[in-house]
């Protein structure tokens, strides 16, 4: 397995691993073919719209107060500038002149004001709706101003509002159309099929390098990879098979850029029920995990074993890949230590896209060297929302998490896994209300270490980020953090 520090620091300081070679001429009219595998379940990130929506339609169709980077910064977006009271607890932001909405509404503090309290209302299903909580008010003084009273420090407030999409006050009901202020306007949405994005001429930002985009949908990866080798798409944003790469690396024809990737894939238990609610047990199944083997299995010689929640482009990053490391004997031990000696039997609910199935089969031979039996329910992912995310009706699952620095779920003893350790909570409690970076990370390194000695959940691998595209392609993001993919830097060769 690589240096996967180093590779990082790499990766993020904008460097591939097979350079591509940068377009001298480009088609300014081209429309940009994009494939992938997420399309959303709708257009609205609170209303549980699934990965896909933060690809296609964020900094594309929608911006933010902050933007986080492909690099990983966070940088003023809307905001043309900020400043922040001794106390902490109070956050004025003037906002860009001249933005306007693609209804043609200028952009207003009141719209500003909507769109934070569409993530932090009661109705909202995103994710970081928790992260905002310590907002008591918001005030709009004028067009251009926004004062935002909070009831407690909270250093992470501009890359929280990196994930608040400014939407029209006057929009309604976006989980079929937009109105952002974005580089792209919406032109057709094909369920099923296709997503089609038009520049938007009137863009207050600098002009795209494209005429627009579209992309378009596949349901498994085969297709999608043959739509690139038979030009019906221009560049993929995530490669899911390594078995695939053989058939672009090395071809003058196509470019492979590898990336810094967030996305961890991992066995997520209910910790409110037993026996998940036994860190014995837990450590028990993390001990009974070959992951190595398991990675391998799924992605040959990509993607980098981790230890935790915390994949290595996070400041609190450290490498816990030695707690629970794989040991047959001692996982029956312990199961035997938390009074399971002959084992137990658990339902898994398991999402039917790759490689869900797959890591499901792999762990129930696992899990049956211990004495443990594994039925797998294969769910699709409406299913896998309303059950575990929502209902939190489950014994265990498995679920690749996208999220940059989302260490902050363990501290939410509400999310769906129910971890419930009061030290986190208050050390992730604690690092938000820090005075600097350096007590925020010192704080949350030691939550970081404390969920991986419990076991929180089974923590199988950080997914590699794989970007493929034709050669006369180029601009394109590499790191793809949040599931994010700017299209508006995008250049395809004349």
């Amino acid at each position: 397995m690589r240096n996967s520090a180093l590779l990082a620091a790499v990766l993020l300081a904008g460097v591939s691993l097979l350079p591509a070679a940068y377009a001298q001429d480009f088609d300014a009219e081209a429309t940009i073919r994009i494939g992938s595998l997420y399309e959303p379940q709708n257009l609205d990130n609170t209303a549980g719209a699934g990965q896909g929506i933060n690809e296609a339609f964020n900094g594309n169709v929608y911006e933010a107060l902050f933007q986080l980077t492909d690099a990983g910064t966070v940088e003023p977006k809307l905001v043309e500038s900020h400043t922040v009271s001794e106390d902490g607890l109070t956050y004025t932001f003037k906002l860009k002149p001249g933005v306007s909405f693609h209804s043609g509404d200028p952009l207003t503090a009141a719209d500003v004001k909507y769109s934070i309290e569409r993530v932090t209302a009661e109705a909202s299903k995103s994710s970081r709706k928790k992260s905002l909580s310590t907002i008591t008010g918001i005030e709009t003084p004028d067009e251009a101003t926004v004062v935002i009273t909070l009831s407690a420090r909270s250093i992470s407030l501009p890359y929280n509002l990196s994930y608040v999409w400014i939407v029209n006050d006057a929009a309604a009901d976006i989980t079929a159309t937009e109105d952002g202020t974005g580089p792209y306007t919406l032109a057709e949405w094909r369920r099923g099929s296709a997503l089609a994005l038009a520049r938007f001429d009137q863009y207050w930002g600098e002009a795209p390098t494209n005429g627009g985009v579209q992309f378009q949908y596949f349901t498994e990866a085969t297709a999608l990879n043959n739509a690139l080798l038979t030009n019906a798409v221009d560049v993929i944003t995530s490669v899911q098979s390594p078995d695939s790469l053989a058939q672009f690396t090395g071809n003058p024809s196509f470019t492979v850029t590898e990336g810094a990737s967030t996305t961890k894939e991992l066995l997520a238990y209910n910790d409110r029920v037993a026996p998940f609610d036994n860190a014995q047990v837990r450590k028990a199944l993390a001990r009974a995990t070959n992951k190595a083997q398991l990675l391998n299995s799924i992605w040959g010689d990509y993607g980098t074993l981790i230890g935790s929640f915390v994949p290595p482009t996070d400041p609190w990053y450290v490498d816990l890949t030695g707690v629970d490391a794989y040991d047959v004997e001692s996982a029956k031990a312990l199961l035997a230590e938390a009074g399971y000696p002959d084992g137990f039997e658990f339902t898994l609910d398991t999402p039917d896209y790759d490689p869900h199935p797959i890591v499901a089969q792999f762990l129930q031979t696992e899990y049956a060297k211990i004495g443990v039996k594994v039925n797998i329910n294969i769910i699709t992912a409406n299913e896998w929302y309303t059950k575990v995310y929502q209902e939190k009706n489950f014994q265990a699952t498995l679920q690749e998490h996208v999220n940059h620095r989302d260490i902050v779920f363990y501290g939410n003893p509400d999310f769906y896994w129910g971890y419930n350790n009061p030290d986190v909570v208050k050390l992730i409690a604690d690092a938000e209300a820090a005075g600097d970076e350096a007590e925020q990370t010192e704080k949350l390194t030691e939550a970081n270490r404390i969920i991986a000695e419990d076991a929180a959940s089974n923590w199988l691998y950080l997914y590699p980020q794989i970007v493929v595209s034709a050669a006369n392609v180029t601009g394109y993001p590499v790191n793809g953090l949040n599931s994010q993919f700017f299209a508006y830097d995008i250049q395809k060769g004349e």
